[in-house]
C-alpha cells in the first residue's frame, strides 16, 4: 500500500513557487486549509494566482496573502466576505475574475478529470459570459467554460489514513474534494492521521492516488472565524416575517428547496416536521434543520451557505460542491427563494452587483436562478431612496433572463400568468393603488 509523506507546515508551504495557481479548498473557513495558508504567508513566495470560493476572512486564510502582497490574482465566486479582497480590487492591487460557485466547482472538476471544458447554462446573458464562446444547445444559450488546474492544491480533510485516504466531516467537503483531483501537487492538511484500514472502504471520500503529501493541524474556535457559533445578526421584524410566511406558502410536502441569505432564510424559522420540506443548501447538504439551540458552531454542526452551523435532520446527507451544483443545473431543486435588487416584466432578475458599490461576488444566485423549477424572489419593494425595484426592463446587472415565477415584497406578491406579470395579492394594511404608485413596471391585477 502507498505511503504518503508527513511534512510539517512550513516544509509544505515551501513547495508552492512563486508565479504558480494555487487551489485552496474551503467554503468561508469551513473546510479551509488554514494552517497551510498561514505557513504560506510567512514565505516570500509572491505573484501567486489564487483560485478559491474566497480568500477567507480579514486575518484569517488567503486575506493574510492579500495583506503580504502576495496574490497577483484572485478566481473565486464570492469575494465579497472579505472586504479587505474587495479593497485591494478596487484599488487595483489585485486583479480579479468572478465565476458562479457552481461553474467554478464543476470547472475544478472537468480539470481534474482531464475535460477541456464544457457548456452550461448558467451566466448565459450575464457580463459573466461576455468575451466567452456561446453556443446554442438544445435550443438554451449556453456559455463554454474552460476547466481548471492548478500547481498546487492546499485542501483539508477531517481524517487521513497513512496511505493518502481522506475523509470529510459534514459540510467540511465543498471544494476539496475537487480540488484534490485538480493540481499537480496536492498537500491536505488533517485533522488526525490513522494507520490504513482504519477507515471504512465506503467513507473514503477522496482516494490515497489523489494526495502527494500529508500535514496535521489541530482545528480550533479561531480557525473557524464567522463560524465558530451561531450567528444572533438576523434581521428580524414584522414585515419581513410576512413575506417569509407568504414564502412558505407555496411551498409543498416533499418540495426539496434552497433559501438564499437574507429574508429567505426566515423561511426556514417557519418550516416544522409536519411541512416535510427538504432544505438544500449550495456547499453540500440535503436535510437542513434548525440552527443549534446550544450555540454551539462548527466546530461540531455543519454550516448553510449563509456560513451558519446548522442542524442535520434524520435522512440528512452531505456531499461536495460539484454535486450540490449538479443537483441544481440538473433541475433536481424544487423551489428557490432569494433576494432581488431588480425584477422586470420579462421575469428577468438581478441580485448581484451595482455599479459602483463594492461588491465583489456572485455565489450560487445564477446557478440556483437557471436550474431550479421555481424561483421566488423575496426584497422590498422599493430601495431606500423610493425608487421602485419592480421596473419595466432591469438596468441592474442580469443574474438570468425570464427565469422569475413569483415575487413576494413588502407590499405585494406578484406572479408570471401566461408570461404576464400580473399582481397576485396584497400585504396587510396595503392597498392597489400604493402599489401602483411604487411599481414603474406595467402590470395585471388579478385578486
Amino acid at each position: 500500500m502507498k505511503q504518503v509523506p508527513i511534512i510539517d507546515l512550513h516544509t509544505a508551504a515551501s513547495m508552492v513557487k512563486d508565479g504558480d495557481v494555487l487551489l485552496q479548498g474551503g467554503f468561508g473557513m469551513t473546510g479551509n486549509p488554514v494552517h497551510l495558508m498561514h505557513a504560506l504567508a510567512e514565505t516570500g513566495t509572491k505573484n501567486l494566482t489564487f483560485i478559491g470560493n474566497n480568500t477567507g476572512e480579514p486575518g484569517l486564510g488567503g486575506d493574510r496573502l492579500l495583506a503580504n502582497g502576495q496574490l497577483k490574482k484572485v478566481i473565486g465566486s464570492f469575494f465579497t466576505s472579505n472586504p479587505n479582497a474587495v479593497k485591494a480590487v478596487q484599488a487595483g492591487l489585485i486583479e480579479a475574475e468572478l465565476l458562479p460557485q457552481g461553474t467554478l466547482a464543476e470547472a475544478i472538476r472537468a480539470g481534474g478529470a482531464g475535460i477541456g471544458g464544457f457548456y452550461t447554462p448558467t451566466s448565459a446573458g450575464t457580463k459573466i459570459a461576455e468575451g466567452r464562446e456561446i453556443k446554442i444547445i438544445d435550443g438554451k444559450e449556453q456559455v463554454f467554460i474552460k476547466g481548471i488546474k492548478g500547481n498546487v492544491a492546499f485542501i483539508r480533510a477531517w481524517r487521513a489514513d497513512t496511505a493518502g485516504n481522506l475523509q470529510y466531516r459534514m459540510t467540511e467537503n465543498n471544494f476539496n474534494k475537487a480540488m484534490a483531483t485538480a493540481a499537480d501537487l496536492v498537500i491536505a492538511e488533517v485533522e488526525e492521521i490513522i494507520p490504513v484500514g482504519e477507515i471504512a472502504p465506503e467513507n473514503i471520500h477522496t482516494q490515497g492516488c489523489f494526495v502527494d503529501y500529508l500535514v496535521q493541524a489541530t482545528l480550533t474556535l479561531h480557525d473557524l472565524g464567522i463560524s465558530a457559533s451561531v450567528s444572533s445578526s438576523k434581521k428580524v421584524d414584522e414585515v419581513r416575517m410576512n413575506m417569509a410566511k407568504r414564502a412558505l406558502q407555496e411551498l409543498k410536502k416533499g418540495d426539496v428547496v434552497n433559501l438564499g441569505i437574507g429574508i429567505p432564510t426566515l423561511v426556514a424559522d417557519l418550516i416544522t416536521e409536519e411541512h416535510g420540506i427538504i432544505l438544500h443548501t449550495e456547499n453540500g447538504m440535503l436535510g437542513v434543520g434548525p440552527v443549534p439551540t446550544d450555540g454551539g458552531g462548527a466546530m461540531n454542526y455543519p454550516v448553510n451557505a449563509g456560513k451558519i452551523p446548522v442542524t442535520p435532520l434524520l435522512g440528512s446527507s452531505y456531499f461536495d460542491s460539484a454535486e450540490s451544483f449538479a443537483m441544481i443545473r440538473g433541475g433536481h431543486i424544487d423551489v428557490a427563494i432569494m433576494g432581488g435588487l431588480e425584477c422586470d416584466e420579462a421575469a428577468n432578475l438581478a441580485n448581484w452587483a451595482v455599479p459602483g458599490k463594492p461588491l465583489l461576488g456572485v455565489g450560487g444566485a445564477m446557478d440556483l436562478a437557471k436550474g431550479a423549477k421555481r424561483l421566488i424572489i423575496t426584497m422590498t419593494h422599493t430601495n431606500s431612496d423610493g425608487s421602485p425595484k419592480i421596473v419595466p426592463s432591469c438596468v441592474l446587472p442580469l443574474t438570468a433572463s425570464g427565469v422569475v415565477s413569483m415575487i413576494i415584497t413588502d407590499l405585494a406578491v406578484f406572479a408570471y400568468p401566461a408570461g404576464k406579470l400580473t399582481l397576485i395579492g396584497l400585504m396587510p394594511n396595503i392597498t392597489i393603488e400604493e402599489v401602483k404608485a411604487k411599481t414603474s413596471a406595467e402590470f395585471d391585477v388579478k385578486i
